[in-house]
C-alpha cells in the first residue's frame, strides 16, 4: 500500500538527537559540577521539548498526509469506500476532509451509475424489439433478449464477433453498411425462418455519433411484425371472401330478375320457379349480412353483454323444437341429456345463439339416418355443453381453421345448406366473451363433438 515515506524524517530526528548527545558529552565534562547539573537538565529539557514538538508535527501534519496518500491510492484502484484519518488542524485537516468528500462523492456517483446501468439493462432486455449494438469496426457489443428470441443462440455467440460472421441475413448486412455509409437511418425487412417458426422482421438501423460528431458505431433494431402481417393477410382474405360471398347471391338475383323481365314472367311455372330462387338467394344474402353485423359487434372490445340469470333449460326448450323439426325432415335422430335446473350468470340471447349455430351445423352436416346429441351438465363453477353428431367430420388439416371467418371444410355443401361460413367464428367469439372455452374433436366420416365450458359467474 502506498503512502508518505517517513523513513527520512526518522533518520533526520535520530541525527539531531545524536548531535545533541555528542555535544553534551563533549561540553559537560568541561563544566563545574553545578554547571554540569544545569547543562544536563537543559539538554534533557531541550530533547523533551524537541521530541514533543516532533510528535505534535507528526500527528497533526505527517500522519494526515500519509493517510490521505493511502486513501488516494485506494481511490485510484476503485475502492470508493476508503476514508482518511481526519485532522482538524491547518492545511492537513483541509486535505483530509477534501479527500473524504471526494471519496464520498465518487461512491455516490458509482452507486447512481450502477442503478442507472441496471435500469437501462432492464429496459433493454424487456424491449419488445430486438436490439444489436455494433461498433465502428463491425464488432457486436450488445444484444438483448428479444434479439435472442428472434435469432436463437446465446449472448456469447454474438458479443465480440463481427456482425456478418454471426448473422447470415444479407438484409441485415446491407442495413448496417448503409447506416455507416450514408450516416442516416435505414429501414428494411426480411423473413426469418428460425426452426419451425416463420417470422416477418422489420429492420431499423441508425448511426451512433460521439459529442464531436464522429461516427462510433450503429444500433440495429429488429421489430417482429409477424402478427401485423397475419392481420393484414386476414384483412385481405376477409375482403376477398365477403366480395365472393356477396357476388354469388347478387348475381343470381340479378340474372333471374333479368330473365323474368325478358318475358319469363309470362310463363307461370317459370315465374314461380325463378321467384323462389330469388327469394332463397335474398334470404341467404340477408343471413350473410346479419352474420357479418353480428361478428362485427362481437369483435368490438366495447361489446357489452346483457348479464343476467340464465335458465339453461328454458333456452334449450325454446331451441329444441326448431332443431327437432329440421332433424325429422332428414330422418335424423335427435337425442338430449339435460341436467335439470341449470342456472348461471350470462347473456341469455348469446347463449341461445351458440346452441342454434352448433345444432344447425350438426343437423346440416349429418347424413340421413344419423344421430345428433345435446348434453348439458354442471359442476360447482362451470357449465358444460356438448353437441355431437355422426356427420361427415373434419379432416385434420382443417381442424385449426374451422373457427376462421368464411372457412368451409366443404364449400359446396355449405352453400347448399344455406351456410354463411361465419357460424363457428360467431360461436367462438361469444364463448370467449363469456370467458369460456370451446374444444372440438372430430374424425372424418364418424362425426364431430364440440365441448363448451362457461363459468357460472361472469365477471
Amino acid at each position: 500500500m502506498g503512502g508518505v515515506n517517513i523513513r527520512p524524517f526518522i533518520s533526520y530526528l535520530l541525527v539531531v538527537i545524536f548531535i545533541m548527545a555528542a555535544m553534551g558529552a563533549i561540553l559537560i565534562p568541561l563544566l563545574s559540577p553545578m554547571e554540569r547539573v544545569i547543562g544536563i537538565l537543559t539538554i534533557s529539557g531541550s530533547l523533551i521539548v524537541f521530541l514533543v514538538l516532533i510528535v505534535n508535527i507528526f500527528e497533526k501534519y505527517i500522519k494526515p498526509v500519509q493517510s490521505s496518500a493511502m486513501v488516494a491510492d485506494e481511490l485510484v484502484k476503485g475502492n470508493y469506500k476508503a476514508r482518511t484519518y481526519v485532522s482538524y488542524f491547518g492545511e492537513a485537516g483541509r486535505l483530509s476532509n477534501s479527500i473524504n468528500k471526494l471519496a464520498s462523492s465518487l461512491q455516490e456517483i458509482t452507486l447512481q451509475e450502477k442503478m442507472q446501468e441496471n435500469q437501462l439493462g432492464t429496459v433493454i432486455d424487456n424491449m419488445e424489439s430486438g436490439l444489436m449494438l455494433v461498433d465502428e469496426k463491425g464488432y457486436v457489443h450488445m444484444v438483448n433478449r428479444k434479439f435472442m428470441d428472434i435469432f436463437g443462440g446465446k449472448f456469447k455467440d454474438y458479443v465480440g464477433f463481427l456482425y456478418y460472421d454471426v448473422l447470415e441475413e444479407e438484409k441485415i448486412h446491407q442495413a448496417v453498411q448503409e447506416a455507416f455509409l450514408y450516416e442516416e437511418k435505414v429501414k428494411d425487412s426480411f423473413i426469418n425462418n428460425h426452426g419451425i417458426q416463420r417470422r416477418f422482421v422489420e429492420i431499423v438501423g441508425a448511426p451512433i455519433f460521439n459529442e464531436k460528431q464522429v461516427l462510433k458505431g450503429a444500433v440495429i433494431v429488429f421489430h417482429d411484425i409477424t402478427e401485423l402481417k397475419k392481420l393484414e393477410e386476414m384483412r385481405k382474405d376477409f375482403v376477398a371472401n365477403v366480395s365472393h360471398e356477396l357476388k354469388t347471391p347478387i348475381t343470381s338475383i340479378r340474372g333471374f330478375a333479368e330473365t323474368l323481365l325478358d318475358g319469363a314472367m309470362d310463363d307461370p311455372e317459370a315465374r314461380t320457379q325463378f321467384l323462389n330462387i330469388i327469394y332463397k338467394e335474398s334470404a341467404r344474402l340477408q343471413a350473410l349480412v346479419h352474420d357479418l353485423l353480428e361478428l362485427s359487434k362481437l369483435e368490438k372490445e366495447e361489446l357489452q353483454l346483457y348479464r343476467g340469470k340464465v335458465h339453461l333449460n328454458r333456452i334449450i326448450n325454446d331451441v329444441v323444437p326448431l332443431i327437432s323439426q329440421q332433424a325429422e325432415k332428414k330422418n335424423i335422430l335427435f337425442e338430449k341429456d339435460i341436467k335439470a335446473n341449470i342456472e348461471f350468470i350470462g347473456d341469455m340471447d348469446r347463449v341461445k345463439q351458440i346452441l342454434i349455430n352448433l345444432l344447425n351445423n350438426a343437423v346440416n352436416y349429418t347424413p340421413e339416418g344419423g344421430v345428433v346429441r345435446l348434453k348439458a351438465n354442471e359442476d360447482e363453477n362451470t357449465i358444460y355443453l356438448e353437441i355431437s353428431d355422426t356427420g361427415i367430420g373434419i379432416p385434420d388439416k382443417d381442424k385449426t381453421r374451422v373457427f376462421e371467418r368464411f372457412y368451409r371444410v366443404d364449400p359446396a355443401r355449405s352453400r347448399n345448406t344455406g351456410g354463411t361460413g361465419l357460424g363457428l367464428a360467431i360461436v367462438k367469439h361469444i364463448v370467449e366473451t363469456h370467458h369460456g372455452e370451446i374444444e372440438m374433436e372430430s374424425e372424418v366420416d364418424k362425426g364431430t363433438t364440440f365441448l363448451i365450458k362457461l363459468p357460472k359467474n361472469l365477471k
